[in-house]
């Protein structure tokens, strides 16, 4: 079987099994993961496959170009999967740089006037690769918020980045399923509808969990509406929670099944926990419309966090050792239209990185509390109630598509 054979098997949509050797290391903020990037890319020597959401020019974008135009100048094979909307921001003299330099270019279902609701079906995933043996995989995108440090202040404390995010490092044989992951986008690159959105939902059996132990992780990824393995691995993990359900997330507007099982958890005595976004958000109406479920959740028992210093973009889950991360929101939109694709992994060491960041986030927080939420004043109550509202109007809309 050809390569290209491989990568447009039938079977494209089934979920990946789970592999016994791999390697994590978890990066925190830009200012740390972006410097690593850039010198994995300077220390490639075969291959450099990047898929990514959001692009747009500025210096950390400068930074890349001008790294990945010197790989292909050397001879490394550079392919980049940029989603079309997500990188509309992303400046026509650098697209030519990069194909000026021989790297090859792809953007993700172009957006048409005929192409309709389909426009809204994007690549969401963030996901490096060196030399098929290197992944990076998190909520990254190529802008100056994610990569580049904050202008200086009166602080004493090191700069840092203004949006809060994770990367994950990962090495070892699973590295190839990010590798087939990455090729199946390629090749639906142009015309995904006939692969994606035309094809018929697919149902997996799920896979069986082993017990925690190092190097174990798998591969979850979701293919808009007709691939939910990354949200059922997340509600099964859910239900059978033994400890704590710890979920970080930007824009928490769930799916009723997800919301249903935080729910049921909480009152079962598992501590559950959300970590959300304060006063920082790119997206208001998100943050007043995931806000309309704070109520059932706090008084069912769930602690929720508000994170004060910045902009907190972080997509990751921590369920007793199980860990998922990668550029999954869990939100009823995302899984409806989007590729995502997360880490998932039971190594107790990662688990270990992953609880103390939450607990330095949560540290950084401010915590809800129900009494809290019953003095909202008025003005703030409608616009829960108003964006609330157009979430329901929007789920409406996703049941008809």
């Amino acid at each position: 079987m050809t390569t290209s054979e491989r990568n447009t098997r039938t079977d494209q949509q089934a979920p990946f099994n789970w592999q016994r050797n791999c390697r994590f290391e978890l990066l925190i903020d830009g200012t740390t993961f972006f410097p690593r990037i850039l010198q994995l890319i300077e220390q490639a020597k075969d291959s450099i496959d990047i898929e990514l959401y959001l692009v747009e020019s500025g210096k950390a974008t400068a930074k890349v170009v001008a790294a990945l135009t010197a790989a292909a100048e050397r001879g490394v094979v550079v392919r980049c999967l940029f989603d079309a909307n997500g990188s509309a921001d992303f400046d026509a003299g650098e697209r030519d740089t990069l194909r000026q330099a021989g790297i090859n270019l792809r953007f993700y279902n172009p957006i048409t006037l005929l192409s309709g609701v389909r426009n809204l079906h994007r690549d969401h995933r963030k996901l490096l690769l060196f030399d098929r043996r290197i992944a990076c995989i998190g909520g990254l995108g190529f802008t100056d918020n994610f990569c580049e440090p904050e202008a200086d202040s009166d602080s004493d404390e090191p700069a840092q980045s203004s949006w809060h995010e994770q990367m994950l490092i990962v090495k070892g044989d699973i590295v190839e399923d990010w590798q087939h992951l990455f090729e199946q986008s390629w090749q639906q690159a142009s015309k995904p509808q006939r692969r994606v959105l035309d094809s018929p939902p697919q149902k997996h059996a799920s896979i069986p969990l082993p017990e925690p132990g190092p190097g174990l992780g798998r591969v979850t990824f979701s293919a808009s509406r007709n691939n939910r393995d990354l949200l059922q691995s997340l509600i099964s993990r859910t239900r059978q929670a033994k400890s704590r359900i710890w979920i970080a997330t930007p824009y928490f507007v769930p799916p009723r099944s997800l919301l249903r099982a935080l729910i049921t958890a909480a009152r079962r005595g598992i501590d559950v926990r959300l970590q959300v976004c304060g006063n920082f958000t790119d997206l208001p109406p998100v943050r007043y419309a995931g806000q309309i479920y704070y109520a059932a959740l706090l008084r069912a028992g769930v602690r929720i966090y508000e994170y004060q210093p910045r902009f907190l973009h972080l997509k990751s889950a921590l369920i007793d050792q199980w860990v998922s991360l990668g550029s999954c929101n869990f939100d009823h939109w995302t899984l409806h239209w989007n590729l995502e694709a997360n880490q998932n992994a039971l190594d107790p060491e990662l688990a270990k990185s992953v609880q103390h960041s939450f607990e330095q986030d949560f540290s950084q927080s401010n915590e809800l509390t129900l009494h809290q939420w019953k003095l909202l004043p008025p003005r703030y109550r409608l616009e829960i109630w108003f964006w609330g509202r157009i979430k329901k109007l929007a789920d409406l809309f996703l049941s008809f598509y």
